[in-house]
């Protein structure tokens, strides 16, 4: 049986913590993408929009993932530097949300994680122009074909449009099934770098 919530917060005393401990049980039950999470973010006016992307980094300093910073994600974390995270792991009945900050990584980090990905990856970086409309799906596929053609002899170069962003949490919320509805929950926040937590209703 699953430990209660409560138990588990008590023996990891930090939230950061014990996210590491679900991922990496999440990590050994999901099937697929157990580092798949929602991402939240809101146009100036407050227009939402969410989507799901891939954590690539976690740490005291905050979850780290990449994208096209022309895409409709990286034109409203520009506008707007706040975001919220989702992770929702069926196969553990659980979840986590986390809210905070959005800064970007630095040249060096985004330049590594990009040299580490499949070279097809790297080469859709360079044919999707992310969000933006597309006339037919053959077009992408051309595009790709091209750069495959244009980097047959060369290494593929990061474009200065595709970088990462670490969202630095403020609150995280951990969410336990439990039967009749009776969840658990516990929030925390971090205010002058000290993390308190309380638990909620349901």
């Amino acid at each position: 049986m699953t430990a209660g919530l409560a138990d588990i917060l008590i023996s990891q005393g930090d939230p950061i913590d014990l996210f590491g401990t679900w991922l990496e049980e999440a990590r050994a039950s999901e099937p697929s993408d157990s580092n798949a999470m929602a991402l939240a973010t809101a146009a100036l006016d407050g227009t939402p929009s969410v989507r799901t992307v891939l954590l690539k980094g976690h740490g005291p300093n905050g979850f780290v993932f990449y994208t096209n910073s022309a895409s409709r994600k990286g034109r409203e974390l520009e506008d707007n530097a706040k975001a919220a995270l989702l992770f929702h792991w069926k196969s553990l009945r659980r979840q986590v949300r986390i809210e905070g900050i959005v800064v970007g990584v630095d040249k060096e980090t985004a330049d590594t994680y990009f040299v580490s990905r499949p070279i097809d990856s790297q080469l859709g970086a360079l044919a999707s122009d992310q969000s933006s409309p597309l006339e037919s799906r053959a077009v992408l596929l051309e595009r790709f074909e091209d750069e495959r053609r244009r980097h047959a002899h060369q290494a593929v170069r990061r474009p200065a449009y595709w970088s990462g962003y670490r969202i630095v949490p403020f609150a995280m919320e951990f969410w336990l099934d439990r039967p009749h509805r009776l969840h658990e929950r516990r929030r925390f926040s971090r205010s002058a770098g000290f993390w308190t937590s309380t638990l909620l209703f349901p």
